[in-house]
């Protein structure tokens, strides 16, 4: 019989766990709204040093706060997306402070399902124009997700796209509290 313990099934360091599946709904709960604020400290302040200590501002007070959370064993485990939009004229829709955790960029496409959750739940509510100001480096990722740019600008000292969404690719969500499920894509 063979020897069973974890030793003699596997040699070397375990590796991390990766949620297998990410639930995308609007922040709900206390902990999913801490959790998104802390993610966004954690790339935009300390990663990309665009802010310092806290990007929070006048917009966090009426936006809607969308996260990402990781699946353990069918239960919502941690914030490890977020994205917020907000309405500042009837019909006009903007997204901004999109973040993925370091160790989920990777897992599969959590900020395409962010930008979706966004833009579909701004279409269930009225929507007509949906904007956000994208750092270049993620410019391509919004083309492909038909997005278009309006013009280039530096915000925060790097350069940004300002885009906007073509809706037609974005139905409707009318119940983003419950969210949907996206499935992590395993590396090969």
């Amino acid at each position: 019989m063979q020897d069973q313990t974890p030793n003699a099934l596997y040699d070397g360091p375990v590796p991390a766990f990766t949620a297998g599946a990410y639930r995308i709904k609007h922040a709900t709960e206390a902990w999913e709204r801490a959790g998104a604020a802390a993610l966004r400290r954690q790339v935009f302040c300390a990663e990309q040093g665009l802010f310092d200590g806290d990007d929070r501002d006048a917009v966090d007070a009426h936006a809607l706060t969308i996260v990402a959370l990781s699946d353990l064993c069918g239960m919502p485990d941690a914030v490890v997306g977020t994205v917020r939009i907000h309405q500042p004229e009837p019909g006009l829709w903007i997204g901004s402070r999109l973040a993925v955790a370091p160790a989920h960029r990777r897992a599969g496409s959590l900020g395409a399902s962010l930008i979706r959750m966004a833009v579909c739940t701004a279409a269930g509510r009225g929507c007509l124009r949906f904007h956000a100001h994208v750092q270049a480096r993620n410019a391509l990722l919004f083309r492909r997700l038909h997005w278009r740019t309006l013009e280039e600008v530096t915000l925060h000292g790097h350069p940004h796209h300002h885009m906007q969404a073509d809706l037609a690719h974005y139905p409707p969500i009318h119940d983003g509290d419950r969210g949907f499920l996206a499935l992590a894509r395993r590396a090969a």
